[in-house]
């Protein structure tokens, strides 16, 4: 079983039914049910504090669950050039999915989003992160996907991108606006090494996987419908632009 194989099948083995389910024409229709969301996206405030105005291009990691569906969801953010899927946490000789699969690398499934600061702010990007892109109150585990290698992790790249995250943070908790404590942790320091190709857009080229209708296109709706102003109908995608 390669390693697409085994995510796909971990909504199916949480519960031995939805073996025979997945394995039938009725389960794929029930699958593809618009209804059935993992995630509800939650309506929060924009930062009260956000990095200052710059020029060029910046990068942010973030690390939420499967990077699928973490990277779908900032292919979409105007703004955004770029958004790759990788690990972030761990040495570069374990930056490879089976081991980093084991969840005792150290690394975080991640993506590293490059984006244009006058177009769309660090603190955007957080907003989107925080709202749409997974739950910030589950540490170690995201939808049906559990482990360290699924932490609710903010890869800082410089001081003020950490300042600004920690304001947040506790700025999201002070309003209570999920009902529960944000777990997030805050790293900084760390590298991160862009995951093998094959990881690459997957959401993008392949909207009915059923791991990706189930846990991750309800997401790319609730951006277009939380962040209309910030959505994108066109993804920015990585495949494309290295063969470019």
């Amino acid at each position: 079983m390669t390693g697409i194989e085994k995510k796909a099948a971990r909504p199916f083995l949480a519960k031995g039914a939805l073996v025979a389910l997945a394995l039938s024409a009725a389960a794929a229709v029930l699958w593809q049910s618009p209804a059935r969301s993992a995630e509800d996206a939650v309506v929060i405030p924009p930062p009260a504090m956000d990095e200052k105005a710059a020029s060029g291009t910046e990068k942010a990691i973030f690390a939420g669950g499967c990077f699928w569906g973490v990277q779908g969801v900032f292919q979409h953010v105007k703004g955004v050039s770029k958004a790759v899927s990788g690990y972030t946490g761990g040495s570069a000789e374990n930056a490879v999915y089976e081991v980093v699969g084991t969840g005792r690398t150290g690394h975080a499934e991640s993506v590293e989003i490059t984006y244009d600061p006058s177009k769309v702010t660090y603190g955007q990007l957080l907003q989107v992160y925080f709202s749409v892109a997974h739950n910030p109150t589950q540490l170690n585990y995201q939808g049906p996907d559990s482990g360290t290698q699924y932490r609710s992790t903010i890869f800082a790249e410089n001081d003020e991108q950490k300042k600004v995250a920690e304001s947040y943070i506790a700025q999201l908790d002070k309003a209570k606006v999920f009902g529960k404590p944000i777990v997030t942790t805050l790293e900084t320091g760390k590298t991160f090494y862009p995951a093998e190709d094959y990881h690459q857009d997957f959401l993008t080229l392949n909207p009915t996987y059923p791991y990706i209708v189930y846990n991750d296109l309800p997401k790319i709706e609730n951006l277009k419908s939380l962040f209309p102003k910030l959505y994108s109908e066109k993804p920015v995608l990585v495949l494309a632009s290295s063969k470019s």
